[in-house]
């Protein structure tokens, strides 16, 4: 399998608290990799050096099989409009209405014309399932609209890759269900890889190719979400019950 991103050998320490220690994990192209872990496990960490915000203390970060390290500001910024970074709160501007918002990153990172970001706005909107929210604003939309319209902004701009900081965090169960169906739509119909932090097991039994859990700072398991229960490790037997994978199995059906 290609990849599209890899973090080779990362270790990353804050002074003496070490958050990732040798860490190693790829996403394949049009793969889902869902990323389990304790809160200040290193899980956002691993992001922020995917994305560049952090620089490992050692390791690589590959991005389409080139180094993402060492790179000027302005090579890594070329690199990042490939990379989308969908946040837990949406980040929407809410001084700017939904087209404003949708807009703001091809008039910053492109150079479209005003119709062809009228076009893109249209159909990512479109895409989301919000057609009519074009002229809205931020505090007019639900939680699940909110996340719905920082995705099609994260696409917007249509990136190989996106990175997602617990995409379903503080929403309801049907709109867990709803928001996690359309990551695997836009994985299909755009054919985008997914990396994805997320505690939500519903989320990740729908969504997840494969998935891994970091514990204190180190991978202790990369596979199949259903073969976390098989597994005698006690953090993970902990972590993950048998009962709770079958419940939100059977619940991500459909």
């Amino acid at each position: 399998m290609a990849y599209i991103i890899e973090a080779l050998n990362v270790c990353k320490a804050f002074g003496s608290n070490v958050i990732l220690d040798d860490v190693s994990c790829q996403v394949g192209a049009g793969e889902n990799l869902v990323l389990f872990g304790k809160s200040g496990t290193g899980k956002s960490v691993l992001l922020k050096c995917i994305i560049g915000l952090l620089t490992p203390d050692s390791g690589e970060i590959l991005f389409e099989g080139k180094s993402l390290l060492n790179l000027s500001l302005k090579e890594l910024n070329e690199q990042r409009k490939m990379i989308g970074f969908l946040f837990q709160s949406a980040a929407l501007y809410d001084s700017m209405s939904v087209r404003e918002n949708l807009e703001f990153p091809l008039i910053r990172n492109f150079k479209f014309s005003a119709a062809d970001r009228e076009k893109k706005v249209k159909d990512v909107l479109e895409k989301v399932s919000l057609e009519n929210a074009i002229d809205i604003m931020p505090s007019e939309l639900s939680g699940g609209m909110k996340k719905r319209i920082g995705l099609a902004r994260t696409i917007i701009s249509e990136p190989k890759l996106i990175l997602y900081d617990e995409p379903t965090t503080g929403l309801d169960p049907i709109t867990t269900k709803e928001i996690s169906h359309l990551i695997n739509n836009l994985q299909r119909d755009l054919k985008i890889s997914s990396l994805i932090v997320t505690h939500d097991l519903m989320c990740a039994n729908i969504v997840a190719d494969k998935a891994i859990v970091l514990n204190e700072g180190k991978i202790i398991f990369e596979g199949k979400l259903e073969e976390l229960t098989k597994k005698e490790d006690k953090f993970l037997k902990d972590f993950f019950s048998p009962e709770e994978i079958q419940h939100n199995s059977g619940s991500s059906n459909g």
